[in-house]
């Protein structure tokens, strides 16, 4: 049986308990409102240690002033029950008192360079600083061996590994393979969002980025296939952020750079719903 605990005394003395008895403890960050793609985080972090705690906080430092922070949904009971049958341990349930004991406005920040600068920083000014805010707090909270973090947030995985590695936290971070709709739109919380006949237009953000794998692979230049791309979206009524291609790393890619490891990028808004999903390939495939 799971259980839910929203006291961080509680929490630390579970955690004590399990690293007396010598356990390894996983952990997956969440803002809640669970689908089968937060699951399978669940079930992988099971694979890599003896106990697993999900946090489900919705994160009002991440949320820029126009986005969704209070519509955002909550679902703690169903998230509890999903969590469960995905073989977890123990649900941290934070309150945001809890979080920021000074409040949201008054507490240390976190920033990591070079990388959120670009893309999702670019577009969402503070946005990263409120993941790493809130990641390195979680982290200080649980003391996981192991974190598990999807790659559909591509961004965000690389921002979670510089600061693991540069604050030096003892803690292996995993990253998880997207989980796919049939139709290949990546599973997300915000899908719910989308009207019955936005739905099916969501899943060309998938098949542009496969054309766009398949135009570098072919070699055509990257301005051409990023433009490509975001025409494409532009046409079926998405107003496109970026679609873009880049290294591994989020650079961009020198033309005459031999080929590598790539990953194209997309960040679209259909109707209310902003969407982001990436695809990484192999450019000398």
């Amino acid at each position: 049986m799971i259980e839910t605990v929203s006291s961080l005394d509680a929490l630390r003395a579970r955690v004590v308990e399990w690293k007396r008895a010598g356990l390894t403890i996983g952990f997956v960050p969440t803002m809640g409102n669970l689908h089968a793609g937060h699951h399978s985080l669940a079930k992988l972090a099971r694979e890599h240690a003896d106990r697993v705690v999900a946090s489900v906080f919705v994160n009002p430092t991440q949320f820029g002033p126009n986005e969704d922070f209070a519509r955002y949904p909550r679902t703690p009971e169903t998230d509890a029950v999903g969590l469960q049958a995905s073989g977890c341990d123990a649900l941290w349930l934070p309150s945001v008192e809890t979080m920021y004991p000074y409040g949201a406005e008054h507490a240390v920040r976190m920033r990591v360079p070079g990388v959120t600068d670009t893309l999702e920083g670019a577009h969402r000014p503070g946005h990263f600083d409120g993941v790493a805010t809130v990641v390195a707090r979680l982290f200080n909270q649980v003391q996981p061996d192991v974190a598990v973090f999807g790659r559909k947030d591509y961004q965000q995985l690389a921002v979670i590994r510089y600061l693991v590695r540069d604050l030096a936290f003892p803690i292996e971070i995993v990253a998880a393979e997207t989980k796919r709709e049939a139709d290949g739109l990546a599973m997300s919380s915000r899908n719910q969002y989308l009207s019955a006949e936005e739905r099916p237009v969501a899943a060309l953000i998938h098949r542009t980025l496969l054309a766009m794998r398949d135009g570098i692979v072919a070699g055509e230049s990257r301005a051409a296939v990023e433009r490509n791309a975001a025409s494409h979206l532009r046409d079926a009524g998405f107003d496109v952020d970026y679609a873009v291609v880049r290294t591994p790393e989020l650079a961009e890619p020198e033309e005459a750079s031999p080929p590598g490891s790539r990953v194209a990028l997309i960040a679209a808004r259909l109707g209310r719903t902003r969407l982001i999903d990436n695809m990484e390939f192999d450019a000398s495939a």
